[in-house]
């Protein structure tokens, strides 16, 4: 998430107690090496639901996907994974929920320290997304809307330098989309694809069923 990534925090806000801030340091100590099957898998846990979040809200699958992945590890961070579902860092409170987890922050002059911090807690990894598209459907983010852009690489320039301070970060989301194929994420999804998406969840209910006690 947040290893290789510069401090940051953006926020904004609106009103009363309606803000949205990104860090980008590691929130707890993790391990930088995730192997590809582990981000193959994650990619698949939320992908189809990127999908319909890109296409409803004029965002690139691909870069959420790929923000998704180098900001919490390949959902191998503490913060990303259940009760919370944080893929991307963003601070503050979701409907009241929050987690306190130790982060870094920068003093303004390169000099890092420690601090507790609370970030948003979601109730499932459609939450987290959603959320994330509610952050980059503020005018701040416009220069990643597929409407204002002619390709995912427009969005990643854009990102680059306010989403997070690490001048190649926009070279570090292009090799994750190119490695992984998410540009297919960002075309509506074939007649196959919802069928296996739904084959697939009713694989899943079928073996939630068989797992329920009998009474």
């Amino acid at each position: 998430f947040f290893l290789t990534c510069a401090t940051l925090v953006t926020g904004i806000t609106l009103g009363v107690n309606l803000c949205f801030q990104h860090s980008t340091k590691a929130v707890v100590a993790e391990s930088s090496e995730t192997s590809d099957t582990a981000t193959a898998d994650f990619i698949a846990s939320i992908g189809e639901t990127a999908r319909q979040i890109g296409q409803d809200r004029n965002l690139y699958a691909s870069v959420m996907i790929a923000q998704a992945v180098l900001e919490s590890s390949s959902g191998q961070s503490a913060l990303s994974q259940s009760p919370y579902y944080n893929f991307f860092g963003i601070k503050g409170s979701y409907n009241g929920n929050s987690v306190t987890m130790l982060t870094w922050e920068d003093d303004g002059n390169g000099n890092t320290y420690e601090v507790d911090q609370a970030f948003r807690s979601y109730d499932s990894l459609s939450d987290s997304l959603n959320d994330y598209a509610n952050l980059l459907s503020w005018d701040l983010y416009s220069g990643t809307w597929k409407s204002n852009t002619t390709s995912y690489q427009d969005a990643t320039a854009a990102l680059t330098g306010l989403y997070a301070t690490d001048t190649s970060y926009a070279d570090k989301l292009n090799a994750l989309i190119e490695q992984y194929g998410l540009t297919v994420y960002d075309e509506p999804a074939s007649t196959e694809e919802v069928a296996r998406t739904i084959q697939t969840m009713s694989g899943m209910n079928i073996v939630a069923l068989t797992q329920q006690q009998p009474f």
